[in-house]
């Protein structure tokens, strides 16, 4: 198992695994196949490499040991404190999340928001306000006198949500993700939230932000979603978004060089997989090119003057795919199921894996920032 193609070992990869030996994680980067440990008492972080002026060719360059073969910690079984694995991808960085960013799902949020979580009622509304946004605000500029414009008639017609506000208003949905150190990464199990009975994948670009705000990478991410929870209430996005193992992020982060920039991020197909225990299987896509908001101005609305993040950030950027497909009931769409294996890949970022179970019976987040200064100082990193 692995989570590269040929092609894509070409890039500078940023990672970071689990390590028995150091009981904590280690830094590491791929070299010929090679998960190449570059830990070091100058760089014991993610968040410090982030923090250079040219993250690309430290890692590139950085003394490093092989810690083993790219396939063999991949396939290894995460949790498993005995077995090198692999970590999300990032530390000391907040994990933040943009919602909202392509107007192809904001015509479901509108739904979601009307059928106040019942998914049977979602698709009695879904015909109506759909056919009457449909796809008319796809290729309309966020903030932009045209998009006041489809503000106004839809308010008039009574059509008007908070999610329209954020889709096509001055100002983008920003919220808190995940707490430092939480995110799960490839091959680890996801949460859902025991109390919901309606959810989804959301496959995303995630960009590593520095504290400065500079874009360094990206990589992929599920941003997992109880969609009865939101659309009960906005004010209870918090607990529909941050629970146990809610958060996936990897494979790896793929730092900025000259094979790959913001351009390619901005062009990027995302391709979504999920295979159930019960022999469904469905498919969705993510692209990019239909971002409502470009990837530079969600950085400037989250991290500047008005807001610091000393450690950088790790940012979803959103999805455009809305899960209508029916699972068991015509015309209530999908949700998931215990065991749900999920895939999300795009060419140059590799891919994604991660098997759905309850956030209460996943893996307890048990080593924080605490643990991870401790670890550090026993092995006289800090």
């Amino acid at each position: 198992m692995t989570f590269l193609t040929e092609a894509e070992h070409a890039g500078t990869w940023l990672g970071r695994v689990w390590s028995p030996e150091a009981g904590g994680p280690c830094i590491v980067t791929l070299r010929d196949g090679e998960v190449i440990d570059i830990t070091s008492k100058s760089t014991p972080l993610v968040r410090d490499i982030c923090e250079m002026d040219d993250p690309a060719r430290y890692v590139q360059t950085a003394e490093g040991r092989s810690m083993g073969s790219l396939e063999q910690i991949a396939a290894a079984p995460v949790g498993d404190r005995a077995q090198v694995h692999f970590l999300a991808p990032c530390d000391l960085q907040a994990v933040k999340a943009c919602g909202v960013t392509f107007a192809g799902s904001m015509v479901e949020r509108v739904i979601e928001e009307r059928a106040k979580g019942d998914p049977q009622r979602a698709e009695d509304i879904r015909a109506r306000i759909g056919g009457a946004i449909g796809d008319s605000l796809r290729n309309i500029k966020a903030g932009s006198a045209e998009a006041q414009k489809v503000k106004a008639a839809l308010i008039e017609e009574g059509l008007w949500s908070q999610y329209l506000e954020v889709g096509i208003g001055p100002d983008a949905e920003v919220f808190s993700k995940a707490q430092v150190l939480s995110a799960v990464g490839f091959g680890a199990d996801v949460g859902l939230h025991p109390v919901s009975t309606w959810n989804n994948p959301e496959p995303e670009v995630v960009l590593a932000i520095s504290s400065t705000g500079q874009i360094v990478g990206a990589t992929l991410g599920n941003d997992v979603n109880l969609r009865d929870v939101e659309g009960r209430s906005a004010l209870l996005l918090s607990k529909a978004k941050d629970n146990n193992a809610s958060a996936a992020i990897g494979p790896m982060i793929r730092v900025f060089d000259e094979s790959f920039t913001l351009d390619d991020v901005r062009a990027a197909e995302l391709t979504l997989t999920v295979r159930c225990e019960d022999g469904f299987e469905m498919t969705g896509h993510s692209s990019m090119k239909e971002i409502s908001r470009d990837p530079e101005d969600l950085v400037a609305q989250t991290l500047g003057r008005h807001h610091q993040y000393p450690d950088g950030l790790m940012l979803y950027l959103g999805t455009l795919f809305a899960p209508t497909q029916d699972r068991d009931v015509p015309g209530e769409g999908f949700t998931h199921k215990l065991g749900d294996q999920v895939e999300i890949k795009a060419p140059g970022l590799g891919t994604l894996r991660n098997r759905v179970q309850l956030s209460t019976t996943c893996d307890e987040w048990t080593f924080g920032a605490s643990h991870l200064m401790r670890n550090l100082a026993a092995r006289n990193l800090l």
